[in-house]
């Protein structure tokens, strides 16, 4: 079994050529997933090099990428998994918005080890490991000090599309409101990586997230973690990958910030 140390250079060394390829390719043909859902080429060819990369330097441990394509194994195929979103924030990057990242994660037996996030249009590079601390572009990071809600900058997830979003929506209105009452600012960046990434850097106090998928949130758990978040379900109990929600804060407002939700949500 391959150290921490080495695990998170080649997960490193993987997001780079990810990044790389993200800050200097067109998206090419843009394909529809589903309602406003859409993967671009380059989403494609991320996931392709990355898995590549992942596949010659660690053989052993699976791979669960959004995108179906070359998609091989489920979290539960092996005991390590990486897990990849070729480009979180596809919508921004369409539309020339450079709130956008390759997200990769290490899982061990659902629990996220090793996370990286290349934003190169914003020029950083997060990265943590368990027990290793979070970093961006090689410096320590921690999360935020506003002591209460009124200080607070909270981003949120984006809004549901596809099937039932009106219900959906309806948690997600529900909770804007509460927030807009009780916080300094809500703000939207339409990209889970970059939305935990900033609680972990302090750029942001809190961001609330209504889903958890691995791909979207593994990196940035590991990373906000790491950096001294608080990263729950929206019940407060610890974020797992049978989560349904994914909250995270600094120590100082997270449980302000769950009891707004419960609130919020009923």
């Amino acid at each position: 079994m391959t150290d921490s140390v080495t695990l998170l250079a080649i997960a490193r060394r993987a997001v780079a050529q990810g990044a790389d390829l993200l800050s200097s390719i067109s998206p090419g043909a843009v394909h529809t997933k589903g309602d406003r859902d859409f993967v671009t080429e380059l989403d494609l060819e991320i996931q392709r090099t990355v898995r590549l990369h992942l596949q010659s330097a660690t053989p052993w441990a699976g791979f669960l990428g959004e995108e179906t394509e070359g998609q091989a194994t489920s979290e539960s195929d092996t005991e390590y998994v990486w897990t990849l979103d070729p480009i979180d924030g596809t919508s921004n990057f369409i539309h020339g918005l450079p709130l956008c990242a390759v997200s990769l994660a290490l899982l061990h037996d659902g629990k996220p080890k090793i996370g990286v996030i290349g934003a190169p249009f914003l020029g950083l590079e997060y990265y943590a490991g368990e027990g290793m601390g979070a970093f961006v572009n090689d410096e320590l990071i921690t999360t935020g000090t506003a002591q209460r809600l009124g200080d607070a900058i909270v981003s949120i997830g984006d809004y549901a599309v596809g099937d039932r979003a009106d219900a959906a929506n309806r948690e997600r209105f529900a909770l804007t409101r509460a927030l807009a009452e009780s916080v300094e600012r809500v703000r939207m960046f339409g990209s889970a990586a970059v939305d935990l990434a900033w609680v972990a850097e302090g750029r942001t106090d809190g961001c609330i997230i209504l889903s958890n998928k691995p791909w979207d949130m593994a990196a940035g758990v590991v990373i906000a973690r790491e950096s001294g978040a608080v990263v729950t379900d929206s019940d407060g109990r610890e974020h797992s990958a049978v989560s349904r929600h994914t909250v995270a804060a600094n120590p100082m407002i997270s449980s302000e910030l769950l009891r707004l939700i419960s609130r919020a949500l009923g």
